[in-house]
C-alpha cells in the first residue's frame, strides 16, 4: 500500500526545511531582543547543560544538547573567551576538559533563563494549548529526541 503525502508543496518557500529555518531565525531574533551580551540560544543551551551538571566534559555537553562535536568545541571556546565558562583538564583523564560556569557565566545564565521562557511564550502564543503540546512533541520527534 502506498503512503499518501501529507501535503503537496505549493512552493519551495512552504517547504518544511525553509519553514523550520525561518522559525529558528524568529526564535533567535526574539531571544536576542531579550538578552544582553549577545548570548545566542545555542550558547544558552551549553550554559544550561553545564549549569545542570557542573564539570561536564565537552562530550557530555554534546550529548546533553545534541550539538555536534565541532560546534560544541567552538561554542565552548567562545563562552570561555567571554569569561562565562572555564575549562580545566580533569585529574582522572588529562585528555578531557571539565567545563564549569564562572560567576559571570552563572549571572548571564540566570538572567537569560527567564528570557528563554518569554521567547518560547511569544513563539507559541498563536497556538492553542493542545496545539502547543502537539507541536513540541512533533519537533522532538523531528529532532530525534522524542
Amino acid at each position: 500500500m502506498q503512503q499518501a503525502r501529507p501535503t503537496a508543496l505549493l512552493s519551495p518557500l512552504q517547504s518544511v526545511v525553509h519553514l523550520l529555518h525561518r522559525a529558528g531565525q524568529r526564535a533567535d531574533s526574539l531571544f536576542a531582543d531579550r538578552v544582553d551580551d549577545a548570548l545566542t540560544p545555542r550558547q544558552f543551551a551549553v550554559l544550561q547543560a553545564v549549569a545542570e551538571a557542573d564539570g561536564l566534559s565537552q562530550t557530555g555537553i554534546m550529548a546533553a544538547t545534541g550539538i555536534d562535536r565541532s560546534s560544541t568545541a567552538d561554542l565552548v571556546r567562545r563562552l570561555v573567551s567571554h569569561g562565562w565558562l572555564q575549562r580545566r583538564r580533569t585529574k582522572r583523564d588529562a585528555r578531557l576538559y571539565a567545563v564549569r560556569l564562572t560567576p559571570a557565566g552563572r549571572r548571564i545564565w540566570s538572567e537569560a533563563a527567564p528570557a528563554l521562557r518569554v521567547t518560547e511564550e511569544a513563539l507559541l502564543s498563536p497556538l492553542t494549548s493542545s496545539e502547543r503540546v502537539a507541536f513540541i512533541k512533533a519537533l522532538a520527534v523531528i529532532a530525534s529526541i522524542g
